[in-house]
């Protein structure tokens, strides 16, 4: 569609930023308050703070159908339906996937948010900091490249994100797991610190924390303190956790440079083939399908890992037949997620007198301590953390007994037995074969190509999850556990939702797309900030390291932007 000039010059901005999420929240915070106008194009429709929760304050019995799903909605959401993040209590916020069905080569569980704030508003919010040598691993054992960066260019900027979010949590002088700029942590439950006891006094280099979570405990800005709700993924009207909605939209919003256009379903960027430059991006409006674009001199690409690479591969010209960027040929590749529910639990005797109080919104967590270092050597490379918890059964024990009778209904008036579990979750290692790409002969409601995945965990991962088993047993024995039992339920990847690769950074523009600075290496206005850009997995839940990227890249571009360099 062609526009005359005044209404190409409306449609103008500095930056245009792709995605409301996580990572597209702190790039429009951050480039609008220095001093660029952006606009922030979310596929999904609005969803506005606190009124726009509706399922919030609601108790169990309203729900027609008890929170679950019913047999309509798995006929339209084939793929999502499949695990448990899609429930009644937030299923406006999910995309429904006939709308766009994707391929599966193997099996991939991808979970697509249909709302602005995308995944920050169901995100689990466990926020952990990378070490250097997570940083330095794909060049210690030679699997991947090497990445462009280390701990230390990421280190402040952490800090600058951490004091903003708000990251709750406890100092461990541990270097596998760096120390945060923490707000007080919340409190272990009692078995949670019997075990935490027993389990580091029998072993040298584990340790067993509360989690480091974005669920503030002291009021920050104008956000209230967690409730201990644990309703988090139905959004907080209390602002007590990091979100879009409630964290980096405010700010951005404040300095009058921020418009935020939902129902807008980004096909892709546009390039000047002359000026070597993307001058803006392509837009479907979701409800109309009418075609429109916007214009801008920087692009932050952040519609998430498997939306952004879709967005780049469809992006094609005479320059780039194969995708923007795509010189070197691994666009849509070395796609990764962690590997878990694979684990141990047992129970806990001698707490009969003791409860805890409220629905902590929080687990506790158990750092990589194997291969952390060169003397190590299993038949694995990288490692594993866990996360998990000690609680006590209720009244729920009881539903599929069977009992009748005053007695019945006096026994499960008291609580039960205590009991704790320890879930694993792997690092996958960066695999060229495990990929996403498009298929052109299949289109979806708005006439766009179809995602395919081919990606699956492979000989490393499969021999790390026996130890993934058999330590958490272990270290659960050793904190005085009885009745340990193992547990390995199978993964595929996709269903720990943290989708990462497609898009990586690297110093060589003929192994990578992006550069250190997360910009397309042949296209310098444009920005990857999502977990598209990522060269490895960690063990660890990765949404701070994108917060701190996003925030480190939005200070070059802007820099770069005044030097006259992009």
């Amino acid at each position: 569609m062609n526009y005359n000039g005044k209404a190409a010059q409306e449609d103008t901005y500095d930056v245009i930023v792709i995605g409301s999420g996580l990572s597209g929240g702190w790039a429009a915070k951050e480039l609008t308050e220095k001093g660029l106008t952006v606009l922030m194009l979310e596929r999904g429709h609005q969803l506005i703070h606190i009124t726009g929760y509706k399922t919030a304050m609601e108790d169990p019995w309203q729900f027609k159908h008890r929170g679950r799903i019913t047999e309509a909605q798995r006929k339209t959401h084939p793929f999502l339906s499949r695990d448990y993040p899609y429930s009644e209590d937030n299923a406006s916020y999910w995309f429904k996937d006939s709308d766009a069905p994707y391929e599966e080569k193997q099996s991939f569980d991808w979970f697509r948010p249909n709302i602005v704030g995308g995944k920050s508003i169901m995100w689990g919010r466990q926020s952990y900091r990378w070490s250097n040598r997570d940083f330095e691993a794909n060049a210690r054992d030679g699997h991947g490249i090497d990445w462009p960066i280390r701990y230390q260019d990421l280190e402040p900027w952490y800090g600058y994100v951490e004091e903003f979010a708000g990251i709750s949590g406890q100092k461990e002088g541990y270097e596998p797991l760096p120390d945060s700029k923490f707000l007080p942590p919340m409190e272990m439950n009692c078995v949670e610190q019997s075990v935490k006891k027993g389990l580091e006094s029998n072993f040298n280099k584990r340790i067993l924390t509360i989690g480091r979570v974005a669920n503030i405990t002291t009021r920050l800005h104008d956000r209230g303190p967690c409730q201990y709700r644990n309703l988090c993924s139905r959004g907080c009207p209390f602002g007590a956790y990091f979100s879009t909605q409630s964290t980096t939209l405010p700010p951005a919003m404040a300095t009058g440079r921020l418009t935020v256009r939902p129902d807008s379903v980004v096909s892709e960027v546009i390039y000047d083939e002359k000026k070597q430059k993307a001058t803006g991006v392509r837009v479907i409006d979701a409800n109309t399908m009418q075609t429109r674009e916007f214009y801008s001199r920087l692009v932050f690409v952040n519609a998430s890992t498997v939306g952004t690479a879709f967005i780049l591969m469809n992006s094609v010209s005479n320059r780039f037949p194969n995708g923007l960027g795509n010189d070197s040929g691994v666009l849509g590749h070395y796609l990764m997620d962690h590997h878990f529910r694979c684990g141990a639990g047992g129970e806990a005797e001698g707490f009969d007198d003791r409860y805890y109080f409220g629905r902590r919104a929080n687990g506790i967590y158990v750092p990589k301590f194997r291969n952390v270092d060169d003397k190590e050597k299993r038949d694995y490379v990288r490692g594993f953390g866990y996360q998990g918890g000690a609680s006590r059964t209720g009244w729920q024990r009881g539903i599929a007994e069977m009992g009748i009778g005053a007695g019945f209904k006096d026994s499960l008036s008291q609580p039960g037995i205590w009991s704790m579990g320890l879930g694993a979750f792997g690092e996958c290692l960066p695999y060229y074969e495990n990929r996403v790409y498009l298929d052109q002969s299949k289109r979806d409601k708005w006439g766009l190509p179809t995602i395919v995945f081919d990606a699956g965990f492979k000989e490393n991962e499969k021999n790390m999850r026996k130890d993934m088993m058999n330590d958490a047993a272990e270290m659960l024995e050793a904190g005085g556990l009885k009745n340990v039992r193992t547990f390995d339920g199978d993964s595929t990847p996709g269903q720990a939702i943290h989708e990462m690769g497609t898009v990586r950074m690297g110093k060589d523009p003929k192994q990578s797309v992006l550069n250190e600075w997360n910009q397309v290496h042949s296209v310098k206005n444009v920005f990857v900030t999502d977990g598209a850009c990522m060269d490895s997995t960690n063990c660890c839940n990765p949404s701070l390291t994108f917060m701190a990227l996003t925030a480190r890249a939005a200070d070059h571009a802007v820099s770069e932007l005044k030097k006259g360099n992009i």
